[in-house]
């Protein structure tokens, strides 16, 4: 049995505990270790015990690259009770650099694959900072045997013209875990009842204040003709007072979390429409992403709504599904919805239902098949290069 150190920078992420499920499900023994991000509870995972190698906040870079640091001297205390992996999995580039220390501390001779799902805007530019971030990219990813990522656009816009990592990509896209294969098509939602509000589901990471303020002034000009469900952990770091907001909103409620995979029919079913329009890193990670929303909302029968110009909306409008907008204007969000109708709707649930659910899941074949793409990974042989200082620009910026 394949044994996985998956490094982790946020141990209370539901996509780790996926991944996680996913290598398991492949067939993987996995050992888990990373940071507890702030208050949020850590994401439970049957049969593992995380390792936690120290806790980071929302939107503090700086004190994420201490913590890192912190972390890198007390590793070899904290590993000394794992069984030497056959592999280390690092999620994101702090991980990727504990990953070089955990390889010495075991004795330098297992492979890593490098884990990427989001692009920060800070790996994007062109000032010191920036190039300091991605020669340490570079650097700490030279030994990379596999780079791990859910987008062929973070490939296109950033892998290849600007990063510095240059390991064989394996791309392993957001979609809804179901082990089994599907337990049944695609459930619509049965004939609204005259007069009920159209529901827009905004599920999962909610940290993007231009959606909600956006989807606020909408429901609010439509008058009560559409509802938005929120659900997920918001990122509380980008609201000033994010219950407050939704408290004011008189079609906005915000529903708590959820567990994924084992919630998301519930709740999917339970809204018409999914918002997978994110403006985070805006015309940068956001338009690059393919996000779990687009995947879980489809897989349910809820019809995404996506922006032009996106990967997210090139995915929809490839397979001839979804509502594109052209543009972020609330203007354009009222014209688009105006004249919306059941037949309308149902006609965009139709197109949903021809594809069914396999496009949008992953089965116990395909983390099999991860999980045999780590196992095929052979030990690093690249000469060490000198080491870029993490910690030469104190940076506060905003944080996925």
């Amino acid at each position: 049995m394949l044994r996985v150190l998956y490094l982790v920078h946020d141990l209370s992420d539901p996509a780790v505990r996926r991944r996680v499920l996913m290598l398991q499900a492949g067939g993987a023994e996995v050992a888990l270790a990373g940071f507890r991000r702030g208050e949020n509870r850590l994401a439970a995972v049957e049969g593992v015990v995380p390792l936690e190698l120290g806790t980071t906040r929302d939107a503090r870079f700086a004190q994420r690259l201490a913590a890192v640091a912190r972390a890198g001297v007390t590793l070899r205390r904290r590993l000394a009770g794992l069984a030497r992996p056959d592999v280390i999995l690092a999620r994101n580039l702090e991980m990727l650099a504990l990953a070089g220390r955990a390889q010495a501390i075991f004795g330098g001779a297992m492979p890593v694959a490098y884990e990427c799902l989001d692009i920060h805007r800070l790996l994007t530019g062109k000032g010191v900072a920036s190039r300091g971030l991605r020669a340490a990219e570079r650097h700490f990813g030279r030994k990379a045997g596999l780079l791990v990522t859910s987008s062929p656009a973070f490939v296109e816009q950033y892998f290849q013209p600007l990063s510095g990592i240059r390991a064989p990509v394996h791309l392993v896209e957001n979609r809804v875990l179901e082990l089994d294969g599907p337990a049944d098509e695609l459930c619509l939602r049965a004939e609204r009842p005259a007069g009920e509000p159209w529901r827009i589901g905004w599920f999962g990471a909610i940290r993007c204040r231009k959606s909600l303020d956006l989807l606020a002034a909408f429901t609010r000009r439509m008058e009560g003709r559409f509802e938005v469900v929120l659900r997920g952990r918001p990122a509380r770091s980008e609201f000033e007072d994010f219950d407050g907001l939704v408290a004011r909103e008189p079609f906005i409620r915000f529903e708590g979390a959820y567990r994924n995979p084992e919630d998301l029919a519930t709740i999917y079913r339970g809204v018409d429409l999914a918002w997978a329009i994110d403006f985070f890193e805006e015309g940068l990670n956001s338009a690059w992403l393919l996000p779990n929303r687009l995947y879980e909302g489809c897989r349910h029968g809820a019809v995404p709504i996506v922006l032009g110009g996106t990967e997210t909306a090139r995915l929809a409008g490839r397979r001839g599904i979804g509502i594109a907008l052209r543009d972020a204007r609330l203007e354009t969000l009222v014209t688009r919805f105006s004249a919306f109708d059941d037949d309308r709707y149902r006609t965009l649930q139709a197109a949903l239902a021809r594809l069914g659910p396999k496009p949008w899941i992953h089965d116990r074949a395909d983390c099999a098949g991860l999980v045999q793409r780590l196992a095929a990974l052979k030990a690093p042989t690249a000469e060490p290069t000198p080491v870029p200082s993490l910690l030469a620009s104190k940076v506060d910026c905003h944080d996925h």
